[in-house]
């Protein structure tokens, strides 16, 4: 997909506007920004974003997250244990307390 991100009112009217003339294209909508599909007419609209608005367009490519191979097995089983913990008021770093589960400092510091 493409990620198109707006910075300035005039280049969001023109992404409202394509959005809803194109909303075959157009996956989904935040605002200032849109994913388009990933075809000739995603690529041709944000081409034309950015030959009329410049700078005040940026656009990236985008590809799925796959969390079973983008994350590690450790983070995932953090994540599923500390929804799964029985008073919602208590933070991660004293849930973690004891356990093998990693410190928010070190997955802070961890690129995937």
């Amino acid at each position: 997909m493409l990620l198109v991100v707006t910075y300035s009112r005039s280049s969001r009217q023109t992404l409202r506007t394509m959005c809803g003339t194109y909303d075959e294209t157009i996956v989904r909508r935040f605002g200032r920004a849109a994913l388009f599909a990933e075809t000739e007419l995603g690529a041709f609209l944000a081409l034309r974003l950015r030959a009329k608005h410049g700078g005040d367009v940026q656009v990236e490519r985008t590809s799925p997250w796959n969390e079973f191979r983008d994350a590690p097995e450790r983070v995932r089983n953090a994540a599923d244990a500390y929804e799964s913990r029985t008073s919602a008021s208590t933070p991660y770093a004293k849930f973690r307390a004891g356990t093998t589960h990693p410190a928010t400092d070190a997955m802070r510091d961890a690129n995937l």
